[in-house]
Parts: C-alpha cells; sequence; structure tokens
C-alpha cells in the first residue's frame, strides 16, 4: 500500500522518535519538536492514515502511535534502497577492533563478538559453520532496554536464540544481509523481537554468520551499517 511523501517523513520520524524513548509517540511531541510545514490537525490526520493504513497502531485510546511490524519494514527497506546506511562510521572505526587480535582464533571471534555487542546495544552472536561453535555477548546491554522489565519478555527472547542456535539454516542466509522483523522471523514466541544476520568470512576463510537480536525497537540505521562495515572488513583479511 502507497503512502505519501509527507507521510513517509511522518512515519520515519515516528519510527526514529519510538527507537530512542520506547514511549507511544504523540501528534503533539511531533509538532513541538518537528517542523513538517503543516498544522497540528493535518499531523494527526496523517497519523490517523497511516494508522488506517497498517504502519501504526495505537496502544491505548488516549496514547500516541507504535509502529507496526508493516511500518518498520517500510522503514528498514527504505534504509536499503535509498543507501542511507553509510559505509564508514563516523564515531568509531570497525577496523580499530581487530588491530591486536588477528591470528589469535578464539581471542579474534570473541572480541569481536563483544564490539559488536557493545556498539550496538543488542546481543551479538557469531557462529563458525564448519565446527557448528556459537559466540554470544551482550546479555548486559540488551537486558538494559525497557522491554526486558517484564519477564515474559526475557523468557521469549531466550527462547528465540535457543531455536535460533538449535535451527539456524533457518535464516536461509545466502547473500547480502537478512532483516526479520517482528512475526517475519521464522521461529516461535519471536513476535517482539528483530534479527539482522549476514554470512560472513571470519579466520582463514571459513564461513560464519554474524547476527544481531534484539527488540523491533533497535537501532536499524546503526546496526544494519555495523554488520555491513563488518562483513566487508573480514572480506579483506
Amino acid at each position: 500500500m502507497k503512502i505519501t511523501e509527507r507521510q513517509e517523513q511522518i512515519l520515519n520520524t515516528i519510527i526514529q522518535e519510538y527507537i530512542g524513548s520506547a514511549q507511544p509517540v504523540s501528534s503533539q511531541l511531533l509538532e513541538k519538536k518537528h517542523d513538517f510545514g503543516i498544522c497540528p490537525a493535518t499531523i494527526r490526520i496523517e497519523m490517523q492514515k497511516l494508522t488506517d493504513k497498517g504502519f501504526l497502531y495505537q496502544p491505548h485510546t488516549s496514547a500516541g502511535r507504535v509502529p507496526t511490524d508493516k511500518g518498520y519494514r517500510f522503514f528498514v527497506d527504505r534504509l536499503l534502497e535509498k543507501e542511507l546506511v553509510e559505509k564508514e562510521l563516523s564515531s568509531f572505526e570497525v577496523e580499530d577492533w581487530f588491530k591486536n587480535e588477528i591470528g589469535e582464533d578464539i581471542k579474534f571471534i570473541q572480541e569481536l563478538t563483544k564490539n559488536l555487542a557493545h556498539f550496538s546495544g543488542a546481543l551479538a552472536l557469531s557462529y563458525f559453520e564448519k565446527e557448528k561453535i556459537f559466540w554470544k555477548e551482550g546479555w548486559e546491554e540488551i537486558l538494559k532496554e525497557p522491554e526486558f522489565r517484564e519477564k515474559e519478555c526475557i523468557i521469549n527472547f531466550t527462547k528465540l536464540l535457543e531455536n535460533l542456535e538449535g535451527n539456524i539454516e533457518t535464516l536461509k542466509l545466502n547473500s547480502g544481509i537478512k532483516i526479520y522483523i517482528g512475526k517475519e522471523n521464522p521461529f516461535k514466541n519471536s513476535r517482539d523481537f528483530s534479527i539482522i544476520a549476514s554470512k560472513c568470512y571470519l579466520l582463514d576463510d571459513e564461513q560464519g554468520m554474524i547476527s544481531l537480536l534484539g527488540p523491533k525497537r533497535m537501532d536499524y540505521n546503526k546496526n544494519i551499517s555495523l554488520i555491513n562495515s563488518l562483513t566487508e572488513l573480514m572480506e579483506k583479511f
């Protein structure tokens, strides 16, 4: 279903606001923080149209709006289509992660996974296909997210991770980056989470996988950029 350029701008802004705050986004907040060149009533009308089209939903009658899976998917597809994800990261350089680690296989992968978790704020998972070995880092980061204040969320996330480890081939990683949002995930109890994953040549040209797991409200721009930069860098080693 198509949306107008103005609706796309409002949708993108709502998603970015929600990623940052984890709170439903109201028309009043949009009016105060962003200049769309339209009156508050028109902002409300456009938000309702986006809701009617399935890109947003309203958790409570008096609450603001929250992105749906469809809204996130539209946002992510636009990121990829318009190549808004920068290949060179401004706040840090991925290459700096590995200055002293190349050649020490286990330590290298552990450090890679730990850095990926730290800079993404998500749970990072690296996987060696040949040895069927997983490395996981980032529990401290991911459990700080407000979604994990709910015990059920922690249980479901743990089940998602177990299912992923036991059925890694379900992700069907061929080439490029794969992004599963909410109900798109091929695993049960995963409607509240997203997975960003990519095949990657690790050490000695051995193929594996790197992925980020977290709430649907993850920073897709930053995390897609991280995965892309890392996979490109690993091809050089």
